[in-house]
């Protein structure tokens, strides 16, 4: 549930981006910051106000990406009604979960995205994977007790 939770979250806030970035900058500005994280997030602010201010349908990519996120926990349901039938969605999310690490360290620094955020992006493969790894072992005294009440 936790981790249906958390796509749904993570879906919801990628459609409001340029709003949510203008709060964080408008927030950093007013506080003084002046390091990496702070020139990072100024970076992304203007990139996406620009862009999306010139190419509205550019955010139409992250409408998507909030979408696949809403998506993919919709999939989760099966495990919580059922879950050693639905096992298989489990391990899916953990294979997902290990994927973003290749994609982080590879795609990251090919688009100039610093580690730092490399590694928040990564923490979330990380959690993700700790959260259905304990899914997983359950389920798996779940279909032990099964197999041992027929």
């Amino acid at each position: 549930m936790i981790f249906m939770i958390s796509l749904v979250i993570s879906g919801l806030t990628a459609f409001p981006i340029e709003w949510q970035l203008s709060l964080a900058h408008a927030w950093v500005v007013e506080h003084g910051w002046n390091n990496g994280v702070a020139q990072w997030l100024e970076r992304v602010y203007m990139g996406v106000h620009e862009t999306y201010s010139r190419y509205p349908f550019i955010a139409y990519g992250t409408d998507w990406l909030a979408f696949a996120h809403l998506v993919i926990a919709v999939a989760f349901v099966g495990p919580w009604r059922d879950p050693v039938r639905n096992v298989w969605v489990v391990e899916f999310g953990m294979i997902a979960c290990v994927a973003i690490l290749p994609l982080a360290f590879i795609a990251g620094p090919v688009r100039g995205i610093p580690l730092f955020w490399q590694l928040i992006d990564c923490s979330f493969g990380v959690f993700g994977l700790l959260l259905l790894w304990v899914c997983r072992r359950k389920i798996a005294r779940l279909e032990k007790a099964a197999a041992t009440t027929r």
